[in-house]
């Protein structure tokens, strides 16, 4: 079983800037794999934030479309959120996830996830 390891999160005020990143322990983790970022508060269920393909498709929640951005190094086991103009309902455990698929027309759901990281928080706050 693939290890993903968040990095990045942390307090920020809000209209400030993260960058998460999610580093793979084996080569090549994303090579055929989408890589996703979920987030998740309190008494609610994991949510979809980001996806990038291997194909070079990327899909975005509506909630942060024009915020965030997700990418992947050329090495293909290390992925990264960039998260600008930050909110206060943007906090949450962010959580970074391998795809068992190739591609997806929609946004990939928890039950499309094959590896999960362990999540890093992030809290918007002043």
């Amino acid at each position: 079983q693939v290890q993903l390891v968040e990095s990045g999160g942390g307090l920020v005020r809000p209209g400030g800037s993260l960058r998460l990143s999610c580093a793979s322990s084996e080569h090549d983790t994303f090579v055929n794999n989408g890589v996703a970022w979920f987030r998740q508060t309190p008494g609610m269920e994991r949510e979809f934030v980001a996806v990038s393909w291997p194909g070079g498709d990327v899909n975005y929640d509506e909630s942060v479309k024009g915020r965030f951005t997700i990418s992947r190094d050329g090495t293909w086991d290390t992925a990264y959120l960039q998260m600008n103009s930050l909110k206060p309902e943007d906090t949450a455990v962010y959580y970074c996830a391998r795809s068992k698929y190739s591609y997806q027309s929609t946004a990939p759901a928890a039950g499309d996830i094959e590896d999960w990281g362990q999540g890093t928080r992030v809290t918007v706050s002043s």
